[in-house]
């Protein structure tokens, strides 16, 4: 189905912009108490929720085991985890693991079906949609900030 091999295409050409803005970042940014959700958690958010709405439903989700969030929002989290400090190596890690992921993932979607997440009423090809528009809103969202940093621009990817 050619539909699958665009979203393929444009979930590794989403996760290629995000890895170009961990590679960048610079050190004192990635953690920097200048924004309420430093760099590192506003990376690691977005691909822990572009995994796990991967997944055909919310039981089957697996977290990737080094970088375990339980997936609540950023301000409602614990001072002790806002100090676990997700390290730069190990977002490119995630970003890798993820890649990984896509094809064998979508590949297995039947996006005709529900989305599997009771909390999103449609069906999993909107599902994809809704699923790269979260993760390209933090990409853009780090891309500004660091453009704003230290003139660190992300070069686009179209596909693949």
């Amino acid at each position: 189905m050619r539909i699958k091999a665009s979203i393929q295409s444009q979930y590794h050409a989403a996760l290629a912009m995000l890895r170009q803005l961990v590679e960048e970042c610079p050190p004192k940014l990635w953690d920097s108490p200048e924004y309420k959700n430093r760099t590192w958690n506003v990376a690691v958010h977005a691909l822990f929720y572009a995994h796990f709405y991967l997944h055909t439903k919310a039981e089957d989700f697996k977290p990737w085991p080094k970088v375990h969030l339980d997936g609540r929002m950023f301000d409602d989290k614990s001072e002790e985890e806002e100090r676990q400090v997700v390290s730069q190596e190990d977002a490119l890690a995630f970003v890798d693991f993820l890649a990984e992921q896509i094809d064998p993932m979508v590949e297995a979607l039947d996006l005709e079906a529900e989305s599997g997440f009771h909390w999103l009423p449609f069906d999993k090809l909107e599902l994809q949609f809704y699923n790269l528009r979260h993760l390209v809103l933090h990409t853009g969202e780090l891309a500004e900030r660091l453009w704003q940093a230290g003139g660190v621009e992300v070069r686009w990817v179209g596909k693949r």
